[in-house]
């Protein structure tokens, strides 16, 4: 998710990008009544695998709950489908220089969530080209990181019914591509090779929690990460005015402030803030 705006127009383009592609918090839709010691944000030593389409999707769409996530000693492991190495306006910048400013904010952001840089697995696509990618290697991937790390839950951007044809190009195929790699996970056949090769047996993922999703039915009270999300958004300084047009690893006050007011009014409800997912019993 880029945000390739001037600092005065942040919050505009939030509201913008929610409305279409990225709808970061959209009203509960028949919200789904789960047993308290089956809330995702209560548990305790389990294992979380987070797919992402790029560098900043899972801090923007999920970076509280990962912070809750994190610091009641569960396993937050993320892999991210590209380098981002596009999303510059600046004239002077190479993909190959942006591409490691990427990488090194994404370390910074999950820092700040509790999340180990050991913890991220970076497959290297092409920022922008994902939907050009052998879908079979592509599907293939995602599927081993499942069988290997056997989570207790996944986060992924919500492919949806209705509205995937407004997500941006990477993200339809990182939301469609993880969905279909649920299935191949359950059966050796899809991949023998890892199971010959590394001994990964076929795993079923009990539950997924979709972002970016038009028909949220749960919420996280993310109140005490908040300010850890907001943190960790600003991380992403690349992405945002003026950096974006001319690098600078540098972010004026003024440009951290409206990520801060743009989040506030997303995530804030009453007295609280809240991401929201689509949950669903994986397929």
């Amino acid at each position: 998710m880029r945000l390739t705006i001037s600092a005065t127009l942040v919050v505009l383009a939030f509201f913008a990008q929610s409305a279409s592609a990225q709808p970061i918090a959209s009203p509960l839709v028949n919200p789904v009544t789960v047993a308290d010691d089956q809330r995702i944000e209560t548990w305790h030593d389990k294992t979380i695998l987070v797919f992402t389409p790029h560098p900043d999707d899972d801090t923007f769409s999920s970076g509280g709950t990962m912070a809750r996530l994190a610091a009641n000693g569960n396993k937050v492991i993320i892999v991210i489908y590209t380098n981002d190495n596009k999303g510059s306006k600046d004239l002077e910048m190479t993909r190959e220089r942006l591409a490691q400013i990427r990488r090194a904010e994404e370390e910074k952001a999950c820092g700040l969530l509790g999340i180990p840089k050991e913890n991220i697995h970076w497959l290297g696509y092409e920022d922008g080209d994902l939907e050009y990618a052998d879908p079979r290697v592509l599907r293939g991937e995602a599927c081993r990181f499942i069988k290997m790390y056997r989570p207790d839950a996944i986060l992924s951007p919500d492919p949806g019914t209705k509205w995937v044809q407004w997500h941006k190009t990477d993200h339809r195929m990182a939301a469609n591509i993880t969905q279909d790699a649920f299935i191949a996970a359950e059966w050796h056949l899809y991949y023998p090779q890892h199971l010959l090769d590394e001994g990964l047996q076929p795993y079923s993922v009990p539950v997924v929690y979709y972002f970016y999703s038009q028909e949220p039915n749960y919420e996280v009270d993310i109140t005490t990460q908040f300010d850890a999300k907001i943190q960790a958004s600003a991380a992403h300084v690349s992405q945002f005015e003026p950096s974006n047009s001319k690098y600078t690893p540098d972010m004026p006050p003024a440009t951290y402030n409206m990520i801060k007011t743009g989040f506030s009014g997303y995530h804030k409800v009453k007295d609280k803030y809240v991401e929201r997912f689509r949950r669903a019993e994986a397929p």
